[in-house]
């Protein structure tokens, strides 16, 4: 990418508002075997076996199904398990280690990936499959899912036994996995919602890696970035919504191609 250099330059020269941020979606884990969400072959184009999954990753789907949910997710659980942390991952650690405070990482993924390969501090937006609440809100607890509960195949349900641990502690009632569904809102609480627009507002590049842009505080992050005079560097085999909302903007900037092919071009310039 012939912009690169001179973008890192740019952010390089400046006293403030020079952090490097870096926003990963589905697409960055797709090298691990995880499939993506949206792109040509993503699940939320060919749905599940049962459903499509617009329609069941949501809290009313979920408070009409509630064991049919946690068995999806202690599915999904083994799918993230049983892959590994691939190449981009790897190089992410290296820049952090690089950029030191200067670095964030902000992921759409609940795959964990990003801790597993050895990066340290990361922001995740829509949650993660490590920890449930209480369904019913009845507090601010989050609570590690019980290690007792083994991962699931997709036809393998939960027995009743393993149901007992999926209570909240406090009032009994059901929990729920700590991510954002469809019909849900960001915050700041589960989500960092005020935390990664405060990174947006000090970033001099945002880096986007394998994010299609389809959900509201990605698109804010990009725009924040760029109000205040940062870049952007959408990553991407394909256009997407960002190429759509901020394609017209003279700080948003395209790489057609991997997130390794990117990473390794982009370690060179720095």
């Amino acid at each position: 990418m012939k912009e690169l250099k001179e973008i890192l330059t740019k952010v390089n020269s400046k006293n403030n508002r020079n952090n490097i941020t870096f926003l990963t979606g589905a697409g960055i884990s797709s090298a691990s075997g995880i499939p993506t969400y949206r792109g040509t072959d993503g699940i939320w184009i060919k749905g599940t076996k049962y459903y499509k999954p617009e329609s069941f990753g949501t809290f009313e789907h979920f408070s009409k199904n509630a064991d049919e949910v946690w068995q999806y997710t202690f599915f999904r659980k083994k799918m993230f398990a049983e892959a590994k942390p691939n190449a981009s991952h790897f190089k992410l650690v290296e820049i952090e280690n690089t950029l030191q405070d200067r670095f964030h990482l902000i992921t759409q993924n609940i795959d964990n990936l990003h801790q597993r390969a050895g990066s340290k501090t990361v922001y995740e937006i829509h949650g993660n499959l490590r920890e449930m609440r209480c369904a019913d809100e009845c507090s601010k607890d989050v609570y590690e899912m019980p290690k007792e509960i083994p991962l699931k195949a997709i036809d393998e349900d939960l027995s009743y036994d393993e149901k007992k641990l999926l209570v909240c502690p406090k009032c009994g009632t059901d929990t729920r996995p700590n991510i954002l569904w469809f019909d849900e809102f960001y915050n700041e609480r589960n989500f960092k919602l005020h935390t990664t627009l405060k990174i947006a507002k000090n970033t001099g590049v945002l880096i986007i890696l394998g994010s299609s842009g389809a959900t509201t505080l990605p698109n804010r992050l990009v725009e924040q970035t760029i109000k205040y005079g940062g870049a952007v560097i959408d990553v991407n085999l394909e256009d997407n919504n960002f190429t759509e909302n901020f394609g017209d903007k003279k700080q948003f900037y395209k790489f057609r191609g991997t997130a390794l092919d990117f990473l390794t071009q982009f370690q060179e310039a720095l």
